[in-house]
């Protein structure tokens, strides 16, 4: 119960500051963004950390095969499991769309696989903005699959910002990096 209900204080503070000036020059969510937000809180258990262990999906730093089972994600793709982004953009990259129609033919032609998108962000921007902006980007990727036949129940989203780098450093190549989209399969 006190999960729930600091889940709902987040979410609610989170919805309420995303129209508050931002730092470093980051601009704010795209007016009418209405797309709902799972807010990454250190320590609380989110509602898709619950969804992701009712359907078996296993943490980010599973490996590859040990998460999907032992054959089910091919060579090719196993180690292929991020989707970059242009700073401050929700926008699929031209050169990740092929990526992206691996990925969907993979789970359209297996639909008892799941997959959890899990979006991130640098550093630049408040904590609430990164929030909506990885959900933002996790939500292109979801849709990107849909669109080619993936379907709803094989997806579930989560939004970590700025609070799970994978590189650390204050120039663009750590940036770079970061602003990302992780596919995490699991059965």
């Amino acid at each position: 119960m006190k999960k729930s209900l600091l889940l709902a204080v987040v979410i609610v503070s989170a919805a309420l500051v995303a129209g508050c000036q931002t730092k470093r020059g980051v601009g704010k969510p795209a007016a009418g963004d209405t797309s709902a937000t799972t807010v990454a809180v250190p320590g609380a258990t989110t509602t898709a950390d619950t969804a992701a262990t009712a359907t078996g999906i296993e943490s980010a730093g599973s490996v590859g095969g040990e998460a999907a089972g032992a054959g089910t994600i091919p060579a090719e793709l196993d180690g292929r499991r991020i989707i970059y982004f242009a700073f401050d953009s929700a926008d699929v990259r031209a050169e990740d769309q092929a990526l992206v129609a691996a990925h969907a033919r993979l789970l359209a032609a297996n639909s008892s696989l799941r997959v959890r998108l899990e979006g991130h962000t640098d550093e630049r921007g408040t904590r609430e903005y990164n929030i909506g902006l990885a959900e933002r980007r996790a939500q292109a990727v979801r849709r990107a699959l849909g669109l080619q036949g993936v379907t709803d129940a094989q997806l579930a989203t989560v939004s970590y910002g700025e609070e799970r780098p994978a590189a650390v450093g204050d120039d663009e190549s750590a940036f770079a990096q970061n602003r990302r989209v992780e596919l995490v399969y699991g059965n």
